[in-house]
């Protein structure tokens, strides 16, 4: 059984765990999920991220997870908390928070659900410093739910992966400081 980390209104976000591969491939890992994250990715780079998911928990108390609606218990999102995972990212010291939803869940307020979860775990008990966020500029629902949670633009920040298509580059950042978080609450 995978721990429970968070529970929301509508969700409960758990640890990933070794038999969760199949589900997330079928249900998060589609071209219409995946369009501005690089498109769909090989079993083996799914696996390696679910792996990574559970070193971070293990090493850190934190990770990416799994989100399910407590109504039906359906997987309906993959969240979490983590370092800055991509190489070419200015910042890889920092807290990166980061979400994606099933497509036939969009639009239902379930990544707002999941993040203002995520970023008060973050802050409240994870003791966080800051936290980002990283998209594409052309990913306007991801960025607009970065500054719904508080997020402001930081283009000291941005970079470029050469290996995604130019509409997706360049990847951009927003961030959170703790005192700006607390001065939300």
């Amino acid at each position: 059984m995978t721990a429970k980390v968070l529970t929301t209104e509508r969700l409960v976000l758990r640890q990933i765990g070794g038999g969760d591969l199949d589900a997330h491939m079928a249900l998060l890992n589609t071209p219409a999920v995946m369009r501005h994250l690089g498109g769909v990715q090989p079993r083996a780079v799914m696996a390696a991220k679910h792996e990574a998911s559970r070193v971070s928990f293990a090493a850190e108390g934190f990770g990416f997870m799994l989100a399910e609606e407590r109504a039906t218990g359906e997987i309906v999102a993959h969240c979490g908390l983590r370092r800055v995972a991509h190489p070419l990212a200015p910042n890889p010291q920092d807290h990166e928070v980061g979400w994606l939803v099933r497509e036939d869940r969009w639009r239902m307020g379930y990544a707002h659900e999941a993040m203002r979860a995520v970023v008060d775990w973050g802050f409240a008990v994870i003791g966080v410093p800051l936290l980002v966020a990283v998209t594409c500029e052309a990913n306007i629902g991801s960025w607009r739910l970065m500054a719904k949670l508080g997020m402001t633009r930081r283009p000291e920040l941005d970079f470029d992966d050469p290996a995604l298509e130019s509409d997706e580059r360049p990847l951009i950042q927003y961030a959170i400081t703790r005192a700006e978080w607390e001065s939300q609450q």
